[in-house]
């Protein structure tokens, strides 16, 4: 059976041992050096990089997240095997890890290491379909006629080089279209290397959940379960046809995915729909100034966000859930796309004033819709607002100090609230 070794990259007939450098990191698979469908997965990616970057942190349980009001945005390794999570309430996460250490996120530093990842992956094929700044699709496609060894191998050069230069780990999934790749890389993280290939997919299908397809949703999981439907090997033994008559258009999607079909190819060019940020509280609030605060941090966050992917949006939307779960939920068209925090913030902020004040919530959410390149954004005033030119002036200033310092170079004091 084909196998290759992920430390030194020698291709032999599998065996417990690399036969050149005697190490056991090795992957094999009938079909490894013939599937060409990618995908990699940073291993708990801002974790790691505060990680890299303090390396008194290295065997410390870490957090990433917002004081003890906030959620968690990822948690190393030693932080999840208690049981922290993403989008988890930081004081249930310290509850479960009370040793763990929280740093706040550093998003300029995690987007440019996350450009060096993706300069790394061009150097492969230009066919690359980002997901986030940790994960991304690859179509390797005709690859080992450029670079004289298979996918396979390319794609543990890759991990080997991102671990060398940069101190991040990737685990990689490998198969024969979308689907199975992003599940394979799911399977042995981290630092995994994981193939499904065309000739198991349905044996490897059959046996497991339904919550395994992306994006289902709470909802659509619950849906699946009120029709029996539990594992994928539930799913196939349904016709099309009442599949379709069950869940509508979904229902095709599902009959396609039960046996490991995906017709989607890697897009180099697929559009980003939506770009938000929002905190959930430890105590629901109606504290005016407190909420003013959050909204203007989440417009901070979700600009930092747009001025790195150098995108911004045309529709700014605010997202409140009160403490019986109601969500409420806001859109507003601007004249001209935006990626600057004044115009989401006040957007955000007048949104807010309109909606019935008094009452706590639980949920904050600032975001922005509609993308379009940087080049098309903030190219007008606002001849309603003379003073709107100096703090744009003031931002842009204020970008290019946080630039050169650090992101706590400068604050401003709405920031505090």
């Amino acid at each position: 059976m084909p196998a290759l070794c992920r430390d030194c990259l020698t291709r032999f007939d599998a065996g417990r041992r690399c036969p050149a450098c005697g190490r056991p990191r090795i992957v094999a698979h009938a079909e490894l050096f013939d599937l060409a469908i990618a995908h990699m997965d940073c291993d708990a990616f801002y974790a790691s990089v505060e990680k890299r970057d303090n390396p008194e942190l290295c065997d410390k349980p870490v957090i990433i997240g917002g004081g003890k009001r906030g959620v968690v945005s990822t948690a190393c390794y030693i932080a999840r095997i208690k049981g922290v999570r993403s989008a988890m309430p930081m004081f249930q996460a310290l509850k479960l890890c009370p040793e763990a250490v929280v740093v706040r996120g550093r998003m300029e530093v995690y987007v440019e290491t996350s450009r060096r990842i993706r300069a790394m992956m061009e150097e492969m094929t230009p066919a690359i379909e980002p997901l986030s700044l940790d994960e991304a699709f690859m179509d390797l496609t005709g690859t080992e006629k450029l670079h004289g060894v298979p996918p396979a191998v390319m794609l543990a050069r890759l991990t080997r080089r991102m671990q060398a230069e940069l101190g991040i780990t990737g685990s990689i999934g490998l198969s024969h279209n979308k689907f199975l790749a992003k599940i394979a890389s799911d399977l042995d993280k981290p630092r995994g290397f994981s193939v499904i290939g065309a000739a198991e997919t349905v044996e490897f299908l059959d046996p497991r959940p339904v919550g395994l397809i992306w994006g289902i949703g709470a909802v659509g999981q619950a849906a699946l379960d009120k029709a029996g439907i539990r594992t994928f090997a539930d799913l196939r033994r349904w016709d099309r046809q009442d599949l379709h008559a069950r869940f509508g258009s979904m229902g095709d999607r599902l009959w396609h995915l039960a046996r490991g079909q995906d017709h989607r190819r890697v897009s180099r060019n697929a559009p980003m729909k939506s770009l938000s940020s929002e905190t959930t509280f430890f105590e629901d609030t109606s504290d005016p100034d407190l909420l003013d605060g959050h909204i203007w941090r989440l417009a901070e966050k979700v600009s930092d966000r747009l001025k790195a992917k150098r995108i911004a949006g045309r529709v700014v939307v605010l997202k409140l859930k009160r403490a019986d779960f109601t969500l409420i939920s806001r859109r507003r068209s601007l004249e001209d796309a935006t990626q600057l925090t004044d115009r989401i913030y006040r957007a955000a902020k007048a949104m807010f004033d309109q909606v019935p004040q008094g009452k706590p919530y639980r949920l904050l959410g600032v975001g922005v819709s509609d993308m379009v390149a940087e080049d098309h954004a903030d190219r007008s005033g606002n001849l309603l607002d003379p003073q709107e030119a100096a703090r744009i002036k003031a931002e842009r200033a204020s970008d290019e100090i946080r630039r050169k310092f650090g992101a706590d170079a400068i604050v401003k004091g709405r920031s505090l609230r």
